[in-house]
């Protein structure tokens, strides 16, 4: 396509942000202001396990700025090391309205709502001032709820200094208010968004940081499945792990992104740290037929 760069430079587009439908803290309308400010071409939308905010981010979407709609789906995969892990899975410019996404979208908001409710129930037992009530009572209908939610609540109560502080000292999972979730298999979200007609790419799928990770071996594995690309130029990546990563990808012919994770205050990471090429947005479009790219008229 024919980019119209508003400002002077190169394109800058960021394919991984999330707003108030999911744990950011811009509203989708913010998130999308937020991008026109910082001089971006084009954002995508990708709140977890959630398309709660798409309508919101389209109808504010400032003139000259593209918008891909997508989401971040949280998935169980084998590990490649005889064991089990969660990844996440961008998914881009597909059908929100396919019967196996509302029927998934479905199953995980209910799980995570009960998930949620357990986990500040143990809290508030132990005296933490935390209303499991309030708490889901605050979030929109077709939010996600998780952990960042109860994180920010304790923040709010002044229980801890920050959602990063929260995590590293009562929600890291390995006391008794950590309850696990029930995650969709990774090939089945791809099977899943590839009928939808939407494009999969693996998010920070070498952040070591972050948590057990996948092994190149089930990288490729998921390439044979369907996987479109992978999110090489992410802030979690070392330089090794973004060279491991291109190297898979430029070996399999496989889409590269670059993107910041933006989260608004719950994270340090400004919009547009890390970008995509334009060549590679045109190419998730052109595989998509489950939505198009939008562009504030």
């Amino acid at each position: 396509m024919t980019w119209v760069i508003g400002n002077t430079g190169p394109v800058r587009i960021d394919l991984h942000c999330h707003s108030t439908a999911s744990d950011g803290t811009d509203s989708p309308a913010g998130l999308v202001a937020a991008a026109a400010r910082a001089g971006l071409d084009a954002l995508a939308i990708t709140d977890h396990d959630t398309t709660a905010g798409w309508a919101e981010a389209a109808d504010a979407l400032p003139p000259g700025l593209g918008l891909v709609r997508g989401a971040e789906l949280t998935c169980a995969s084998e590990d490649g090391r005889g064991g089990q892990c969660t990844i996440h899975l961008l998914a881009y410019l597909f059908d929100p309205h396919a019967e196996t996404v509302v029927r998934e979208y479905a199953r995980t908001r209910a799980e995570r709502r009960s998930r949620l409710r357990t986990m500040a129930e143990r809290m508030a037992a132990d005296g933490f001032p935390v209303d499991p009530d309030t708490l889901l009572g605050d979030l929109p209908p077709d939010a996600p709820a998780g952990r960042p939610h109860l994180a920010q609540a304790l923040v709010r109560a002044g229980v801890v200094g920050s959602v990063n502080e929260a995590f590293k000292e009562l929600l890291h999972g390995r006391n008794g208010y950590y309850v696990p979730s029930s995650k969709t298999p990774v090939r089945e979200a791809i099977d899943m968004v590839r009928a939808a007609g939407g494009v999969t790419v693996l998010a920070h799928g070498f952040a070591h940081q972050r948590g057990p990770t996948i092994s190149a071996d089930v990288v490729v594995d998921l390439v044979d499945a369907g996987l479109d690309g992978l999110e090489v130029d992410h802030p979690d990546h070392d330089d090794d792990s973004r060279a491991r990563l291109r190297a898979i990808a430029e070996r399999h012919d496989l889409i590269v992104t670059g993107s910041s994770d933006y989260h608004g205050t719950n994270k340090t990471i400004r919009l547009g740290a890390r970008t995509t090429a334009p060549e590679m947005l045109d190419e998730i479009v052109a595989r998509a037929s489950g939505a198009g790219l939008l562009v504030g008229a």
